[in-house]
């Protein structure tokens, strides 16, 4: 263990020393100095990343810190390519000129969340116990933009809240809390969508009852984002509800389900939305004059691929290109501003940072054992895995833009700490999927120990409970109860029958018999029937009528005897 702490301490050293001589390079291309106003909150940055990364290691010990070091390093990256892009939009007179600062305010604010959370999350099973109450909070995330005096739009779509100077995007929080109720439900209903429903066209499809709740989230979440015009995201809940429906279930069919809903929804979507028909406009013909010179048209993207472009193989440099003329290069277009002033080489190493993040949650999510814990991480890493194919796959003319950014990388507080909230979830479930078996064992006992103590307390509770009642019921009528305690004859080695409460139909209550002390249960039942213990008629006896006799048991069951 310690020795995979010091390589893990080199990595980080590692890291810091690139971000480090980035900048330098940057600020003497574009400054020829280091401007001051930098070095406290770098400094900061830097102090704040180390402090998580040893809570990490404390609190999640066997946690994948390879995802954390990702992590970390796409993010530096994507401070320094926004600090230079700052600096050309100050030179320029136009567009954002602090975005980087605000984006290291806004990593350290992330950080610190994460830290609390891998503190106060030790075991993620809770989250199953909130299935519900995340999808109440995930719906209202989703309606907040909506609440007059509250939403913004900005850009054409009203997906933003203001919350004094600042903008918040709630989506970004909402696919976290959709993401832990489809996991919750899907795994309490696995078996129900597994085998529980009908045969169609040789696919096997769930009985509605089970596939409602999770149909009637899905459906007022896509509601919501159409109304919202914000498609990117809701292209991104339906990729993640198809995907962790396919992991609960492992039938291929919901893939190909999926995909006729995907063509029905973007062809009523391209001609009942005018803002998607022009993204598919700018998208089918980019070049075209009509289309490059329209409001809403394909200028953004036109010179987003002009600049990916133009920086060739290995870049111009960090500072040395031109990425400001690009509308959104902080932010939408980033990519393609990493792409100009790094090349295609620095571009393949930030898809190479992506795809080692992927392929370490898929392993967490195969050595898990846990159902919820399988979904949750599998929903999350296709969340974050699909985002990166639909930037990229936008700015490189490969689909429509669809407004999503770049995780870690764009600038805007709400991407960053929505998606670095995903990244330590996934952490901390990594954590029990790497930890030795014995501690394993350990924490399940504890949890199981616990849960069955709770039942038996439930349980003992309710016994006392159905006691009280039954005596409480039988007090009034004037029956007799035999019972084991009371009976003298009933004594340590043997077993007295189950205590029985018999009315005497056609007697007074001073007529019916009562046993002796010395008379045991079966004698006294023999000679209330008539029939003595010897089996010989008993004298005396009183004839019982034909009619029915009530016979009440200690479980409070009504027996008919003839």
């Amino acid at each position: 263990m310690i020795g995979n702490r010091v390589r893990q301490s080199f990595m980080l050293i590692f890291i810091f020393a690139i971000t480090a001589l980035g900048l330098f390079q940057m600020f003497m291309r574009i400054n020829g100095t280091i401007p001051s106003r930098y070095m406290l909150p770098l400094t900061v940055m830097f102090a704040v990343i180390v402090a998580v990364w040893v809570v990490l290691c404390t609190f999640q010990r066997y946690s994948s810190q390879l995802i954390f070091f990702c992590v970390i390093l796409l993010s530096l990256i994507g401070i320094t390519e926004i600090i230079r892009i700052d600096h050309e939009n100050r030179t320029r007179g136009s567009g954002a000129i602090n975005a980087g600062m605000n984006q290291i305010i806004w990593l350290i604010i992330a950080l610190v969340i994460c830290a609390a959370l891998s503190i106060l999350l030790r075991n993620y099973r809770l989250l199953r116990k909130f299935s519900y109450t995340s999808m109440v909070i995930g719906i209202l995330l989703m309606f907040s933009p909506m609440v007059p005096g509250l939403g913004k739009t900005i850009g054409g779509a009203r997906i933003w809240i203001g919350i004094g100077s600042h903008t918040v995007q709630p989506a970004e929080f909402a696919k976290l809390f959709i993401a832990v109720f489809f996991a919750g439900y899907l795994f309490d209903h696995r078996d129900q969508l597994a085998v529980g429903g009908r045969k169609f066209l040789r696919m096997r499809l769930p009985r509605l009852r089970d596939l409602g709740p999770i149909l009637i989230v899905w459906a007022l979440c896509m509601g919501v984002l159409v109304l919202q015009r914000d498609l990117g995201t809701s292209l991104l809940f339906f990729a993640m509800f198809v995907c962790m429906l396919y992991v609960s279930t492992g039938h291929s069919s919901w893939i190909l389900i999926g995909l006729v809903f995907f063509g029905v929804s973007a062809a009523a979507a391209s001609r009942l939305f005018g803002h998607v028909q022009n993204r598919i406009t700018a998208w089918l013909h980019p070049f075209d004059d009509s289309v490059y010179t329209a409001v809403g048209g394909s200028e953004q993207l036109v010179k987003g691929i002009f600049g990916l472009s133009s920086g060739g193989t290995f870049g111009t440099g960090l500072g040395k290109g031109h990425p400001g003329i690009t509308p959104l290069a902080n932010s939408d277009f980033i990519f393609s501003s990493l792409g100009e002033e790094l090349g295609l080489t620095g571009i393949l190493a930030i898809l190479s940072i992506y795809l080692i993040i992927i392929a370490a949650g898929i392993i967490t999510a195969l050595k898990i054992k846990d159902g919820f814990g399988k979904l949750l991480i599998a929903g999350l890493v296709f969340t974050m895995a699909f985002q990166v194919f639909i930037v990229v796959g936008g700015i490189t003319l490969v689909i429509p833009l669809t407004g999503l950014t770049l995780p870690y990388m764009a600038a805007g507080g709400s991407s960053l700490t929505a998606n670095m909230i995903l990244a330590f979830i996934i952490l901390i479930v990594s954590n029990d999927a790497h930890k030795p078996q014995d501690d394993k064992l350990t924490d399940t006992v504890a949890m199981e120990a616990l849960e069955a103590l709770q039942a038996n307390e439930k349980r003992r509770a309710l016994e006392e409970a159905i006691e009280e009642r039954d005596q409480r019921d039988a007090a009034p009528r004037g029956r007799h109860v035999f019972t084991r305690d009371s009976h003298p004859a009933a004594g340590a080695e043997e077993v007295s029958e189950p205590a029985e409460t018999r009315e005497f139909p056609g007697m007074d209550a001073e007529e019916r018999p009562a046993a002796s002390e010395g008379d045991s249960p079966a004698a006294t039942d023999s000679t209330a029937s008539g029939i003595s213990a010897s089996g010989s008629p008993a004298p005396d006896t009183p004839a019982v009528s034909e009619e029915a006799t009530e016979v009440i048991d200690l479980s409070g069951e009504r027996k008919e005897e003839q």
